[in-house]
């Protein structure tokens, strides 16, 4: 609608405001600004009749502020500052590199190259403030659905979310033998190798997760 500011008409109108403070000619400011002095000129006497006061003296030696103009220009600066900032850290925010991020860790995977991974995040992104949540696959996952985290690493594949899970990297397996046991000699272990041996596995997390991953292995039913 004719007649109607919009919020862009408006900084704009600042903006120019506080270059022909500056240069206190409104020629030199036109042509800082890239627009006729008569374009200028009339924004700043249209800006005048919003505010009911005259912002500048103008003679031929240029325009100076006025009283009324030096104390609206703080507040113009203020409002241009703060607007930029605003809409930095927003840009700043939609490419990821400021806010909150928050990640779900299989508690298994609390080193190695997840540590290393996040190290790297922290150093590229000090703007984004990292959440750490340990626990269990089934718990993660379900934060994740909710909303909770942002994203979750976790240990094996999660047929339900086939379509939204991106594998990282490969670890392998150390397996923990007595001293003296046969197996101590070799210098690999097969995995076709354990099949007959008695493993202890933990009954919580990560323990079931191991216990898939054996029976996969090891082409067991039930171990």
């Amino acid at each position: 609608m004719k007649g109607v500011l919009t919020l862009s008409d408006c900084l704009r109108d600042l903006r120019w405001l506080i270059v022909a403070s500056q240069y206190r000619s409104l020629r030199r400011a036109a042509e800082v600004l890239n627009v006729r002095q008569s374009t200028l000129s009339r924004r700043l006497r249209d800006l005048e009749c919003r505010l009911g006061t005259v912002l500048f003296e103008r003679s031929t030696g240029g325009t100076q502020p006025t009283a009324a103009g030096r104390e609206f220009l703080k507040v113009a600066h203020r409002i241009v500052a703060e607007t930029d900032a605003a809409f930095s850290r927003l840009s700043a925010y939609c490419r990821g590199e400021s806010g909150e991020l928050s990640i779900g860790i299989y508690m298994a995977l609390s080193a190695g190259n997840l540590r290393a991974t996040l190290q790297e995040h922290r150093r590229r992104f000090p703007g984004v403030e990292i959440r750490v949540v340990d626990g269990a696959c089934t718990s993660l996952l379900s934060d994740l659905a909710t909303g909770s985290l942002d994203v979750a690493v976790l240990a094996g594949t999660c047929t339900n979310w086939a379509d939204r899970s991106l594998p990282l990297w490969n670890e392998r397996v150390v397996v923990a033998l007595p001293e003296g046991h046969p197996l101590c000699a070799k210098e690999a272990i097969r995995w076709a190798e354990l099949k007959t041996e008695p493993l202890l596995i933990n009954r919580r997390d990560p323990g079931p997760e191991f216990h898939r991953l054996l029976m996969a292995k090891l082409g067991c039913h039930e171990l």
